[in-house]
């Protein structure tokens, strides 16, 4: 029974085993093939996001550089808006813009006259006018709409013998209509955001326009060809459904997300290859409404390649299977830890590549001398580039999670706020200026507030981008300043000279009751008060109209700036040392020339000597020295004195007309009034910087800077 019973079980045992091997085999091969499929899905998943975040990365800095062609092209408009200056002056204020925004790809600017059918053309090298249309059909009411255009216009992307064009166009003010146009070529603005892109070891970026046409492509032959027909033209015989229908339903309306499609080509090779794409819209412009979109693409193949290895060793192991079941279940299990740490280190490894990539375009924006943070919808703030936090004396880490108030004052915060409430509202950008105190420190700000949406299109937080444009704002300052002065001296010519007639009569009448009275008596004593009261007038009436002049300067006369100094002190050294005033002296003795009548200039110098020795009554130091400023052709003097200083009220009135500090009687307050004057005839500056002894931290005194060009021989 015994014998009988051994083969049955045996072929039983045989059985199980072969059956229970055959299902480990089953279960392993489907499990590798699950585990493989899972493991693609997710490193898909996982890069795809990356490069979405380098396109938002690109799409952000690109939308950057466009808002500041803008805003240079609405400032130019603004400096250049007088009708009835002539194009060569406006060749200067134009030049400088043009340097400014070279860089950003503007590459030409036009001034249209509409009403004459004129353009006037500026490159960096010359300056021409066309007498005719020009080709943007702007003179036959194609081009922006002159009377309900309210911000800057900007045109489609045209493809030119050059290149792509894209046009910006703001309205001058004025009577006549005309119009501000920057040519921006599209390969100089797009080339410096995505030449350098990669995506994985291969991977690149490329842009379309909202009609489909490629503005930037690795492959230069599509560059201003529309996508749709320039892959079917390169190889028809591949099925390009899968990415027309991303671009045409995705990316053309705007939209942000990822996905995979079938291309034919990828750096010089072709066949079919399956590639990750990740997009992202840039908005251009509001009038008209256009949107772009940023793509970044990688062969699909370089991210498998990671686990191709690992994904073969897996069905080797498998293999062994049969034998890891004789052999025992703890071998079965070696060998499956082994390949599951395997493959982790190498999904690890793949990760840590595809971070050092995203780190390598997030540099872009930690490298920016911009504020950039962002915050959730109770503003706070939930990252922060390393220059907003080194402003306010901190690194990113201390802020994070923080409300605004750690940074800002009650105000500010108040008003950030509101923007920020109108950025959810709305979906919308909105702009804001605004000034930021830290200690004695002043610095205006200027902030975009825009939307980042999450993958259902809502607003998840707003991104804050921020430029400092205190130095736009002190030259905002001197503008209005210089404007309001040079109508001062028009007003001041004409009071003159309406005031010098009955003055002369004045003083003519009294020459002759002085010759007919006797100089012993009250009466004459009462002529002389009376004739001195007249010179008096007669000389701020001079001062007047020196100011009124300052426009008839000879632009050939030039002086030793230097010598011009030491005769004027030569005048006032007795002065300075009957009240104890310890002059120093620092001159430059390489200066050149400078431009300006040196009588002038002696004048403008006396004020300055004198208003210091007035503010040091009872004794003090002032210090006059020359140099000549680095990077520009214009000589320096500076007149420093520590004296009681300029109350800070006071600083924007020192220039205006018969405003004085003195007490009454000492002054007439024509002095900085008519220097300013002279200077400026002369094209010079001139500022002044003040403390009294209520300014913490900083010595009391007054510093006026004075800036002189130079001329040569040649004149």
């Amino acid at each position: 029974m015994i014998q009988e019973k051994h083969p049955g079980i045996n072929k039983k045992v045989v059985l199980i085993v072969c059956l229970s091997a055959a299902i480990f085999l089953a279960i392993g091969v489907a499990l590798g093939l699950w585990s493989g499929r899972e493991m693609r899905e997710v490193v898909g998943r996982q890069f795809n996001e990356e490069q979405l975040v380098i396109a938002r990365n690109i799409s952000n800095l690109v939308e950057r550089e466009m808002n500041f062609l803008r805003k240079e092209l609405v400032l130019l408009g603004k400096d250049i808006s007088d009708g009835h200056q002539a194009p060569d002056r406006q060749y200067e204020t134009i030049q400088k813009s043009l340097s400014h925004v070279l860089e950003g790809g503007v590459w030409r600017i036009d001034v249209v006259d509409l009403g004459n059918k004129k353009t006037h053309i500026y490159t960096s090298h010359r300056h021409w006018t066309l007498n005719q249309a020009s080709d943007q059909g702007l003179h036959n009411g194609q081009g922006p709409n002159i009377g309900n255009n309210r911000g800057v216009w900007v045109s489609p992307p045209r493809t030119e013998y050059s290149g792509i064009d894209l046009q910006l166009a703001v309205s001058l003010a004025g009577a006549s209509k005309r119009l501000l146009l920057f040519h921006v070529n599209v390969s100089w603005f797009l080339t410096p955001f995505l030449k350098n892109v990669r995506s994985g070891k291969t991977g690149y970026a490329w842009i379309i326009d909202n009609n489909g046409v490629f503005l930037f492509h690795p492959e230069t032959k599509f560059v201003g060809r529309d996508a749709f027909k320039v892959r079917k033209e390169r190889d028809a015989s591949i099925y390009y459904g899968k990415i027309n229908f991303i671009q045409k339903e995705r990316m053309l309306k705007g939209l942000e997300g990822t996905g995979w499609y079938v291309s034919g080509w990828h750096r010089g090779i072709t066949g079919e290859i399956k590639k990750l794409i990740a997009y992202s819209p840039i908005i251009i412009s509001d009038n008209p409404p256009q949107k772009w979109s940023v793509a970044v693409a990688a062969p699909i193949k370089e991210v498998e390649e990671a686990i191709y290895s690992a994904y073969l060793r897996h069905f080797l192991l498998q293999g062994l299977i049969i034998v890891a079941v004789v052999l025992g279940a703890a071998t079965i299990l070696f060998f499956e830890i082994r390949w599951s740490r395997t493959l982790e280190q190498e999904v690890a490894n793949q990760t840590w590549e595809l971070k050092r990539s995203e780190e390598k375009y997030r540099s872009l924006v930690e490298s920016a001398e911009d504020f950039i943070f962002t915050v959730d919808s109770e503003g706070h703030f939930q990252s922060m580039n390393s220059f907003t936090a080194n402003f306010f004396g901190g690194c990113p880490e201390d802020f994070l999670g923080k409300k605004l108030s750690a940074l800002f004052s009650d105000e500010i915060v108040e008003r950030q706020l509101k923007l920020i409430r109108l950025v959810y509202r709305f979906e919308k950008s909105v702009r804001d200026e605004f000034m930021l105190t830290l200690g004695e420190h002043q610095t205006w700000i200027s902030a975009n507030f825009m939307p980042l949406k999450n993958e259902e299109g809502k607003v998840s937080s707003v991104l804050c981008i921020a430029r400092d444009i205190t130095e736009n704002k002190q030259l905002e300052r001197q503008l209005i300043n210089t404007e309001k002065l040079a109508s001062m001296g028009t007003l001041a010519a004409g009071v003159a000279h309406e005031i010098n007639n009955p003055l002369g009569v004045i003083l003519g009448f009294s020459d002759l009751l002085l010759e007919k009275t006797d100089e012993n008596s009250q009466e004459y004593e009462d002529l002389k008060t009376i004739e001195r009261q007249g010179l008096h007038c007669k000389q701020v009436v001079e001062n007047l109209l020196s100011f009124a002049r300052q426009g008839e300067g000879d632009d050939a006369e030039r002086s030793d700036l230097n010598h011009s100094i030491e005769d004027i002190i030569k005048v006032v050294k007795h002065t300075l040392e009957m009240n104890n005033i310890e002059l120093v002296l620092d001159l430059d003795k390489d200066i050149p020339q400078v431009k300006g009548d040196s009588r002038q200039l002696q004048q403008v110098f006396l004020n300055l000597i004198n208003n210091a020795a007035a503010a040091m009554n009872g004794g003090g130091m002032l210090n006059i020295r020359t140099f000549m400023e680095r990077g520009s052709r214009k000589a320096i003097v500076h007149f420093q004195d520590n004296g009681v200083g300029i109350k800070e009220g006071d600083i924007d009135r020192i220039f205006d007309p018969f405003f004085t500090t003195k007490p009454e009687g000492e002054g007439t307050g024509l002095g900085l009034f008519v220097s300013y004057g002279i200077i400026t005839k002369y094209g010079g500056t001139i500022n002044c910087v003040s403390h009294t002894a209520d300014s913490p931290g900083r010595p009391r005194g007054t510093t006026f800077t004075i800036k002189l060009p130079i001329t040569t021989q040649e004149g």
